[in-house]
């Protein structure tokens, strides 16, 4: 009776999000009812239950805070770019310009925007091509690939948050699987783009693999030298400009402008990054002595900053900031009663409770558990900071059960959870309403189960080899 409920909050946010007839909100709340018997059941008898719930409200308020600020920042930050920057003139479908277009301009869009700005854009240059369909909508979603960096990691910075290990060690185990991911993704577009009666010639193929070995070996080498958050925007940046630069090079002195008009405001960012990570100690709240601190040079503040500076400079941009705080309310909201679900579920022990008994039915294979459980988590939550929020404490409890490295299930989940968002139910059906041609997610999973597949395997890989 204990163990059902709790397992019941679990089992109640993932069976209403898998019916496809309940909304996030209504799910997670539905969750955090069940929550409270589950952690009343967990408490040692010493911890009184309104005590402690009103304790972790605060305390996942102000851990929520922090990637809040990075969605919302984000957002006007897209706002400020989106007229300016982007855009692309139309021309003819080559396989160069596809996968610019969605591994690499996609990719690149998805870091520093994240909540699958990346596939809008590549989905736009995709269909000013004139690829449509079933097709366009897959090739999209592999701007997808890089959702642990995108916007800047707020999911990423959560989760590892929730488990109490440093984000950046976390990271660099969930830069392995990706890396190597990313090198499979080159095949799976090759498909998409015969489908899509696109021949992709042998030293096309030959020259994508080096732009993707490229952006792979950036990936995991910039985890020992560089701030994670910025890791994804210069992963995929530096190999962008110059597949560009080869593309079309700029002829005249006009072209240059253009060129450096539209890269401007990202390089502004990025720099502006890495000086706010440069400076030693900065000044920092932290009310919670066991919880990490908010500094002012925090990501979510830098980039917040440098949103507001470029949309000082544009037409119109009080209602520019107003629409995209108005679109930020509702997942800032989610993402916070996610973080109160995670927190009353694992500081009960009800998390812990769970992942012992997994791991003591599961034997020697419950390791494994965990590629399947981060798919299904990112499949159903639709993003990263949902599917660390429901499942990260979990796995993290799995693997210490099961005598792993503290950080690789976590790093592991990361990678699968966050793979499986850009195949969600919420995505697939997004970039099947921007298609508006009948197109079904069914279609697109169809296109990409080589895709699904890869990332199950490199997920039971990396649990054999790391662990």
């Amino acid at each position: 009776m204990i163990l059902a409920l709790q397992a019941l909050p679990l089992l109640l946010l993932i069976g209403l999000l898998f019916s496809g007839r309940v909304a996030a909100l209504p799910a997670v709340l539905a969750a955090l009812g069940a929550a409270i018997p589950a952690a009343f059941v967990s408490l040692p008898d010493n911890i009184a239950l309104p005590g402690f719930l009103g304790e972790q409200m605060l305390r996942g308020a102000y851990l929520a805070l922090q990637p809040m600020g990075v969605v919302l920042a984000g957002l006007l930050f897209y706002a400020a770019v989106s007229g300016a920057a982007g855009t692309q003139d139309q021309a003819p479908a080559t396989a160069r310009r596809v996968f610019i277009a969605t591994l690499l301009l996609g990719t690149f869009m998805e870091s520093v925007t994240g909540f699958a700005v990346g596939a809008v854009f590549a989905l736009a240059t995709l269909r000013g091509m004139g690829i449509i369909g079933a097709p366009a909508g897959a090739m999209a979603l592999l701007a997808l690939c890089l959702i642990p960096w995108g916007g800047l990691g707020p999911g990423s910075l959560l989760g590892a948050a929730l488990i109490g290990l440093p984000a950046q060690d976390v990271m660099r185990i969930t830069a392995l699987p990706n890396a190597l991911w990313l090198l499979l993704l080159g095949p799976v577009l090759w498909r998409l783009c015969a489908a899509a009666g696109l021949a992709v010639p042998a030293a096309e193929k030959r020259a994508q693999m080096g732009y993707l070995l490229a952006v792979a070996a950036l990936l995991v080498s910039c985890h020992w030298l560089l701030p994670f958050e910025v890791i994804g925007v210069i992963a995929t940046g530096l190999p962008l400009i110059f597949a560009l630069w080869r593309l079309a090079p700029p002829q005249d002195g006009a072209a240059w402008r253009r060129a450096l008009s539209r890269l401007a405001p990202y390089a502004f960012l990025t720099l502006a990054l890495l000086l706010a990570r440069a400076v030693p100690n900065p000044p920092a709240w932290r009310p919670f002595a066991d919880l990490p601190a908010f500094p002012i040079t925090h990501v979510s503040l830098v980039l917040g900053a440098v949103a507001l500076l470029l949309l000082a400079r544009r037409a119109g941009a009080v209602a520019l900031a107003q629409g995209a705080i108005k679109r930020g309310i509702r997942p800032a909201t989610i993402m916070l009663l996610y973080v109160l679900l995670a927190r009353w579920m694992g500081e009960s022990g009800a998390t812990a409770a769970l992942a012992r008994e997994a791991a003591a039915a599961l034997g020697p294979l419950a390791p494994y558990a965990v590629p399947p459980l981060g798919l299904m988590a990112g499949i159903v939550t639709g993003t990263n900071v949902g599917s660390n929020a429901a499942l990260m404490p979990v796995q993290y409890k799995l693997g210490l059960a099961a005598g792993l490295p503290p950080v690789l299930a976590p790093g592991v989940h990361n990678f699968i959870g966050a793979a499986g968002a850009g195949m969600s139910f919420a995505v697939t059906g997004m970039i099947c309403g921007l298609l508006a041609d009948g197109t079904k997610p069914v279609q697109l999973w169809r296109l990409l189960w080589p895709s699904l597949a890869a990332v199950l395997v490199l997920g039971w890989g990396a649990m054999a080899l790391l662990g």
